[in-house]
């Protein structure tokens, strides 16, 4: 059934704007009519492709905490013994997003249809990732859709916390450096040109700090343009080479091997791991399904590349762990992790309870680093500026010297 935004007039003469489904234009009219709307502008929203999908750049732009929110709505719809597609329905009026309002009319029409909700899912990838179709689709499967949706809505929370941390913790780093490079940029471009002026009139001999400083700032006074340019190329060679299937492995491999931050990162990239597997196996996938869908979630194509030889050796009837540790790219506590959760029989408990201690340890690690960089930023700031306030004061002493 198509799909149509609309614009009315209200009883107390206010405009209200929304989507709605309804088999024509007239037919949305007199919707709206008898809902005491006046209707002023009516125009399809999407159809169906002749491929089966619909126009993902219809509405806006769909968050993570939107996506929360409509899974959780869904769940307790479910809960409460509704069926899928009045649930569905109610969902529609309870969703303030436009694009994910009309996605979700979309979905409601091919489930009225016959399709499965993964399905119908699954032809709007922009919004719901792999692990979320396969994860409801798992759940449709074994008949625990409801309890699947929910344990969707935590992960998802989860991850949106973690984010929110994150950014919060470098957002006063971010700020600092910003202002640090503002500022040195502004005694570059307007101060010391105006201070050099007075000491190269003097005729005198300069300190070699100052002379410095002199053809750094006539460097960047005339060949700006050159740096900015340099600055473009290099960004783009760089988007160039990652694009490449080989050099974004190398560049991913490169990542986990960073001085400080590699740490951090594997510390992310385990904690996707070892709660999408640990979902993805509560759920009912099979190792091999999950494995599949768990190289979709890491967001990292040298660990893809791993993956892939973990998969390898898990078909040829070797335990998870063995082909994890020789990758040589997971940390020994999550191997032990997963050795003892197959000896015991309890594999998906032990990777929830691996992904929380790596939650938990990467907002400690996140702490730490902006602990360091927030004192470690003070003193670049405060060495870049101590030269050039060092190279202006050096010829005024010799000038006072000689006087």
């Amino acid at each position: 059934m198509p799909v149509f935004e609309y614009q009315a007039i209200a009883k107390t003469g206010k405009t209200v704007k929304g989507v709605m489904d309804a088999d024509t234009p007239a037919g949305a009219r007199r919707k709206l009519r008898d809902q005491s709307l006046h209707p002023t502008k009516i125009s399809e929203s999407f159809e169906k492709k002749k491929t089966g999908g619909v126009d993902a750049a219809a509405g806006g732009r769909v968050s993570q905490r939107d996506t929360s929110l409509m899974t959780r709505q869904l769940a307790v719809l479910l809960h409460a013994g509704m069926p899928l597609v009045e649930s569905l329905s109610a969902l529609i009026e309870q969703t303030t997003n436009p694009r994910l309002k009309k996605t979700i009319y979309d979905i409601r029409d091919r489930v009225n249809e016959g399709s499965r909700l993964a399905d119908a899912m699954s032809q709007h990838k922009r919004i719901f990732s792999e692990l979320y179709i396969n994860m409801v689709g798992a759940g449709e499967s074994s008949g625990a859709l409801e309890a699947v949706l929910k344990r969707l809505a935590d992960i998802t929370e989860r991850q949106m916390r973690l984010t929110s941390k994150i950014r919060a913790m470098l957002a006063y780093p971010i700020l600092m450096a910003l202002v640090g490079v503002g500022i040195v940029t502004f005694l570059m471009a307007f101060i010391v040109p105006k201070i050099v002026a007075l000491f190269v009139k003097q005729d005198r001999e300069l300190p070699a700090l100052t002379n410095a400083l002199i053809s750094v700032t006539d460097f960047l006074r005339e060949w700006w343009w050159l740096v900015g340019l340099t600055g473009v190329a290099l960004f783009f060679l760089w988007r160039m080479w990652v694009a490449r299937p080989e050099g974004r492995i190398a560049w991913d491999r490169m990542k986990l091997r960073l001085p400080l931050f590699g740490d951090l990162y594997q510390k992310v990239v385990c904690t996707r791991f070892a709660r999408t597997m640990g979902t993805m196996l509560e759920s009912g996938l099979t190792m091999m399904n999950a494995l599949d869908v768990v190289k979709t979630v890491v967001q990292n194509r040298h660990i893809e590349k791993m993956l892939d030889e973990v998969k390898s050796g898990v078909r040829s009837g070797r335990d998870l762990g063995t082909p994890l540790k020789e990758t040589g790219e997971f940390p020994p506590m999550l191997i032990h992790m997963v050795e003892l959760g197959q000896r015991s029989g309890e594999l998906e408990d032990m990777l929830l309870k691996v992904a929380e201690i790596y939650d938990e340890d990467v907002e400690l690690t996140v702490n730490a680093i902006v602990s360091l960089l927030e004192p470690l930023m003070i003193v670049v700031m405060g060495f870049v500026v101590g030269l050039l306030v060092l190279a202006i004061l050096l010829p005024i002493f010799d000038m006072s010297t000689g006087i």
